[in-house]
């Protein structure tokens, strides 16, 4: 779920939202248990990188797509193994551009073994349904799809074309990504994504804010790899590069970049501190007002939930060396997750990196990103899920998202798609 993490948030309060145009009818029963039924066919579809499942979850989905008024041309699944994607097209009744509708089918690994449920057996269970991607992200997928399929239904006809975009690599190469970027990027009014955004509850179950992503930080993936002769391991010399690695490792992981705030992060902080309360809702109101005030940062870096959304993150995700137990390691690599600050350059992080490290026998390399940014689309993150932060566990053990989201999270995809289609 690259959107929640990696997207910064803004903020709409209740009280500041403008009623749409026309006020959404709820769901029916009807829809909301095919929108579940979608959402649990889903997750039974490991969609995990390299076993081959892509293809079958983007054909389902292209199948409920035609069954349900699409026309055959109008869908299209590109690609073989896991490079695939999906592109179903909502036929506009005008010439105005396509509006984006975006999120991703496949999901993280998942062993069966670590988890106290099969990760690919859908379970209800206490209101929610646990699975891997019930959260990230084939509950924004099957709302998307079971949203479409009710407007086809009732004969919705948009002024512009709707684009469902459904990339199959996100988790990994993103290779997807970036052709239906550069397919449909060029030509559209804005994105919609249904990996970003949605409402805190605080501890008690009580909503807090709704989050609209308003903002992106750049992704990126930097791979450093230290190497060495190697050698019999019963002679070691006055380096290895394990150890060397280590010691890189220790120095990126005790670095904090600096706190930087924008515009949107601003008014986010502002508006999130005077209703959160307690220490961190004064540590946001404190640094929204003094980006400097060390130790509003040092509270808000300590949360999980906003540590994101004050600078620039690079962590420690992989690791792999050695090629033998009785022999010295000739090469050993970790791989580093950034998420960028809007405006820092990828660059100039791996520069900070070279530095902090301070070992030149390093070899440090960016790996590639693209996003629907780059090609200039407006891009909003919208996902009617209202959660607890300690329910999140996407990427995690035991995933799973609340039952009681379907309804509002239609309500609102519903909502958004009629009054921008208008």
């Amino acid at each position: 779920m690259r959107g929640a993490r990696y997207l910064l948030t803004a903020i709409l309060a209740g009280a500041a939202l403008a009623p749409p145009a026309q006020a959404a009818p709820a769901p029916t029963a009807a829809q909301h248990q095919r929108t579940l039924d979608i959402w649990k066919k889903m997750i039974a579809i490991p969609t995990v990188h390299g076993r081959g499942q892509m293809a079958v979850m983007a054909n389902y989905i292209a199948g409920l797509l035609t069954q349900g008024g699409f026309a055959a041309e109008d869908v299209e699944v590109e690609g073989s193994g896991d490079d695939v994607s999906l592109a179903a097209r909502f036929r506009g009744t005008g010439k105005g551009k396509p509006i984006l509708l975006s999120g991703h089918m496949d999901v993280v690994e998942a062993r069966p073994s670590d988890w106290t449920r099969d990760p690919f057996t859908p379970i209800e269970e206490d209101g929610f349904v646990y699975g891997r991607g019930s959260l990230d992200m084939k509950f924004g997928d099957a709302v998307l799809v079971s949203t479409l399929l009710q407007l086809k239904a009732e004969g919705f006809k948009p002024s512009r074309d709707i684009m469902l975009l459904l990339s199959g690599d996100e988790e990994t190469a993103m290779a997807t990504t970036a052709r239906l970027a550069d397919q449909y990027g060029a030509n559209a009014e804005l994105l919609l994504n249904a990996d970003g955004g949605g409402g805190l509850l605080d501890k008690s179950g009580k909503p807090v804010a709704f989050y609209v992503q308003g903002g992106e930080k750049t992704y990126a993936d930097i791979e450093i790899s230290i190497t060495n002769p190697g050698g019999h391991s019963s002679r070691p010399g006055a380096t290895n590069a394990i150890a060397d690695l280590a010691q890189a490792i220790d120095r990126i992981a005790a670095y904090r970049f600096p706190a930087q705030t924008n515009a949107i992060t601003t008014a986010f902080f502002k508006a999130t501190g005077k209703q959160t309360g307690g220490a961190i809702g004064a540590a946001m109101l404190a640094f929204a007002d003094n980006p400097a005030d060390e130790a509003a940062v040092a509270t808000l870096r300590a949360d999980p939930e906003y540590v994101g959304i004050v600078g620039t993150t690079c962590v420690p995700t992989m690791l792999a060396g050695g090629h033998a137990l009785n022999a010295l390691p000739q090469k050993a690599t970790v791989s580093v997750n950034c998420r960028i600050f809007p405006g820092v350059s990828v660059e100039s992080v791996r520069d900070t990196l070279v530095k902090v490290i301070g070992n030149p026998r390093a070899t440090i390399t960016v790996l590639g990103h693209l996003y629907f940014r780059a090609k200039g689309v407006p891009s909003y993150g919208v996902l009617g899920m209202f959660l607890k932060p300690e329910d999140d566990f996407s990427h995690g053990l035991n995933e799973r998202a609340p039952i009681a989201s379907i309804d509002p999270a239609l309500r609102l995809m519903r909502t958004l798609i009629v009054d921008l289609a208008r």
